[in-house]
């Protein structure tokens, strides 16, 4: 699990500022609170480019995946929302 969370933290180092400091900030803070299912549903989450993620997350552009979107909804944006980014 440990060497699944390096690669993790890893994927989070983004070339887009806003995406790469809000799953930075995340991933450091409350990845150790997800569960298994979570953990893959948010490495699934990294494989987007940084652009189609800045556009649902801050322009509300659908992702066409309503498991990413809820978790993105209720995790990343929650997180974001609540001034840790």
């Amino acid at each position: 699990m440990n060497q699944e969370i390096n690669r993790i933290l890893w994927k989070c180092r983004r070339g887009m500022r806003e995406i790469d400091l809000l799953l930075r900030e995340f991933s450091q803070n409350k990845l150790n609170e997800l569960n298994k299912s979570d953990i893959d549903i948010f490495n699934e989450i990294l494989n987007y480019d940084d652009q189609r993620l800045y556009d649902f997350i801050f322009k509300k552009e659908p992702l066409d995946n309503r498991m990413h979107e809820k978790f993105i909804e209720t995790n990343l944006k929650k997180f974001n929302d609540q001034g840790n980014f």
